[in-house]
């Protein structure tokens, strides 16, 4: 089985016509059919079957297919891999985020780093807790940035950037918006939005007031962190947040009260997966993220 064929078979498979495909791929026809008809040889199976002037892949040849993708996926994978070793400040890391680190945290660190290390880029991707993890695990990502740092999974490596305290978002006009600290207990009868359940934000939250004593009546849910809020300046309820989502996006008819108890907090950090070794490029972002914040850290 050769790579000629497999790409032969895709470029058939997404055009379902010979010619279209020999004319994508400037080969003649015949070498195309030639190609497909050895292949179908050797496995044995017909993956085509003609309709008209056109073909159709059989059963066996859409699973043949998905599997196709999958190694080719792999093969390409291998090849940027190789160009990164040979030129690490020219590869393209593929990192991952959630919606938490969007606002301010991610352009900070990808900004201070394309200063340094302009021919390096990136495929960015924003994803829900779980999403992100698992796609570090299978690959579609290189790393990704979380909090809190998932600490028991033996499949993820993960790397405390640092930690940070989470602050009550109130409406102007809520009886406790003039104090300069709260204790959540004190927030035990408002109405609650929250990241719906699922979320890792709302999980942090919910366990924090069951941990004052009481459990919150959720009364909005919101999927971003301009949904909260929005719904927290129209008045609808309160909500808890990351002090970084607030650093420089506090909205209109909102204050920002920080919490005294409990201890509200989260790690943020990088996820890698245990079971490769990180190529050139992303260990000099790697590096280059743990400095950083090391020196913020410092300057506190």
């Amino acid at each position: 089985m050769e790579l000629r064929q497999l790409q032969y078979f895709m470029e058939v498979a997404e055009r379902e016509h010979m010619t279209e495909a020999a004319h994508h791929l400037h080969v003649a026809q015949s070498a195309v059919s030639l190609q497909i008809a050895k292949l179908e040889a050797e496995l044995g199976v017909a993956l085509f079957e003609r309709v008209g002037r056109n073909v159709k892949l059989t059963q066996i040849g859409k699973v043949f297919l998905i599997h196709t993708k999958k190694a080719l996926r792999t093969l390409d994978y291998a090849k940027e891999k190789v160009d990164e070793y040979l030129n690490p400040e020219a590869g393209t890391i593929k990192v991952g985020y959630p919606t938490s680190l969007a606002g301010h945290f991610l352009p900070t660190i990808i900004s201070a780093f394309r200063e340094k290390h302009t021919n390096i880029t990136f495929h960015l991707r924003q994803g829900s807790y779980a999403d992100l993890i698992e796609a570090v695990k299978n690959g579609d990502l290189d790393l990704a940035f979380l909090g809190p740092v998932p600490t028991r999974d033996p499949e993820i490596e993960g790397h405390i950037l640092f930690t940070e305290r989470f602050s009550a978002l109130l409406p102007k006009n809520h009886k406790y918006a003039d104090r300069n600290r709260l204790s959540l207990t004190d927030l035990r009868e408002d109405d609650f939005v929250l990241f719906p359940r699922g979320y890792i934000l709302q999980q942090i939250v919910v366990e924090a007031c069951q941990q004052a004593g009481f459990r919150p009546n959720i009364a909005s849910e919101g999927e971003d962190m301009d949904a909260l809020k929005g719904l927290v300046s129209a008045g609808i309820g309160i909500t808890l947040l990351p002090d970084s989502t607030l650093l420089d996006s506090i909205p209109r008819l909102t204050v920002k009260i920080p919490i005294l108890e409990p201890d509200v907090k989260r790690t943020v950090g990088i996820i890698v997966p245990q079971n490769r070794e990180v190529a050139p490029s992303e260990k000099i972002f790697f590096t280059f993220a743990k400095d950083f914040f090391s020196v913020l850290e410092q300057y506190k």
